[in-house]
């Protein structure tokens, strides 16, 4: 319950069965008011405000589905328990459809009457709780398009800051699915450089024969298919922002290169004489250990400390649980906006259960829960049946272990392996080649043979 006492209002035309629920629900703990009949149950319920409304159905003026519908035209959120010694399943089913919270018949069952307040109560408290979240997030919960107010995020939020207001390189390190193409585009949106373009690559995703035309630009001619005239990133991202991501999955042949532009400050595409000189502001980003990444020879030392002026490190959302009921808020807001939907709020169990679950996707992961949650749920409420069951039992996890069946073939195992571990990283090839201690480019070979690529 909430710290104050709960509001309740009784409407009943017997006296008896007036004095029995005043008697019953203050000895319960909650704050009541009684009407004698709905004409008088609907004017004290403007002036009262009950937070819930026990209410007769068979009455002289007002009925109690007259009354129904008067309350929830003016307050569709508050609960409505109807009551009534002539119960029948047309009526509860009509009752219901109306918006009646609950449906009981005389006589009544005390306790379960009791259970039912209980769990309307638990309802206003919820609704409560999210509206002061909802009431967060409009006075901004977070900082740009970042949302939670947890310690680890608000160390990220004021070094972000002291970052805007220099072009100094940065590294942004942290999990798939912590936000570092976010922190990016935030350091750019608060400099100096915030009316340049902002231009992003991931050198995980760019095949290896064309990552040096990506990022250094090509002349026509300068190798079989270049048609036309393409500027690299350098130049398109001139007087902005740009994004290196997986800088630690670039060919090991294009970062002395790239090291020589970053020292320069010039520019010549591939096939040309010419150098461009560019005003860039370079941000990498990696969701593995730099420094591992020296040490394994995938990353080159003197590229590593030109780009690590300054290192934004985001910590996984298992490191942030205070903020999952924020961002659950903002999720719910923004799917409801995207599909049409009215969800309101999550019951306490399915909060519950997000926050102990391990979310190796981070807030990627809780992103896409989120919607299919707000799909499912088709009304108010996001209840523990709407989320996926490896959240709701986590013994239903899928495996860690890989089990084969015997008489595969070596390289049907290998295919397996691989694909198991794509699925696991969200199809990210750099976290997955980590995982198996193969190279980006094994991985995506592997994939074009399979004739997935």
């Amino acid at each position: 319950m909430t710290s104050h006492k709960t509001r309740v209002l009784v409407v009943d035309d017997e006296p008896a069965m007036r004095e029995v629920l005043e008697m019953l629900l203050q000895k319960w703990g909650f704050e009541v008011r009684v009407a004698s009949d709905g004409t008088e149950g609907r004017e004290l319920a403007e002036s009262y405000d009950p937070d819930i409304v026990i209410s007769d159905v068979v009455m002289p003026q007002l009925s109690g589905l007259e009354l129904l519908r008067s309350l929830k035209s003016g307050n569709s959120a508050r609960p409505v328990i109807l009551v009534t010694a002539q119960g029948s399943i047309d009526m509860a089913v009509e009752a219901m459809k109306q918006g009646a919270q609950d449906f009981v018949t005389k006589p009544l069952d005390y306790s379960k009457l009791r259970a039912i307040l209980e769990a309307a109560g638990k309802d206003l408290q919820a609704r409560q709780e999210f509206r002061k979240l909802s009431s967060q997030l409009e006075k901004g919960a977070g900082f740009g398009d970042f949302v939670g107010t947890s310690k680890p995020m608000r160390e990220v939020y004021q070094l972000i800051q002291d970052l805007s207001a220099s072009d100094a390189s940065v590294i942004v390190t942290g999990e798939s699915g912590t936000g570092k193409e976010l922190v990016a585009r935030t350091i750019h949106k608060l400099s100096a450089r915030s009316d340049g373009p902002f231009i992003a690559i991931n050198a995980a995703a760019i095949p290896e024969n064309l990552m040096e035309s990506e990022i250094f630009g090509h002349e026509r001619g300068a190798f079989t298919g270049a048609v036309g005239v393409r500027a690299g990133c350098f130049e398109l991202a001139n007087r902005g922002t740009l994004l290196m991501d997986e800088i630690g999955e670039m060919p090991p042949s294009l970062q002395p290169k790239l090291l020589r532009v970053l020292e320069d400050g010039r520019v010549r595409r591939l096939g040309g004489r010419q150098e461009f000189a560019f005003d860039v502001r370079v941000i990498a980003a990696t969701n593995r250990d730099p420094k591992e990444a020296v040490d394994a020879g995938k990353l080159r030392e003197d590229l590593y400390y030109r780009l690590n002026v300054f290192t934004v490190a985001l910590p996984p959302l298992r490191e942030r649980k205070g903020d999952i009921a924020l961002l659950v808020q903002h999720f719910i807001r923004e799917f409801n906006y995207k599909h049409n939907t009215r969800v309101e709020a999550v019951r306490d169990e399915a909060v519950e259960m997000l926050k102990a679950y391990s979310w190796r996707g981070n807030v990627r992961e809780l992103k896409n829960v989120m919607e299919r949650a707000v799909i499912l749920a088709k009304g108010d409420w996001i209840e523990p049946s709407h989320l996926p069951p490896y959240i709701v039992s986590p013994g239903k996890e899928p495996s860690e272990m890989l089990v084969l069946p015997m008489g595969i073939t070596a390289a049907d195992a290998e295919k397996e392996l691989i694909l198991r571990t794509l699925q696991k990283t969200g199809n990210n090839k750099a976290e997955a080649a980590r995982l198996l201690g193969l190279d980006v480019k094994t991985i995506r070979n592997k994939l074009k043979s399979y004739g997935l690529d």
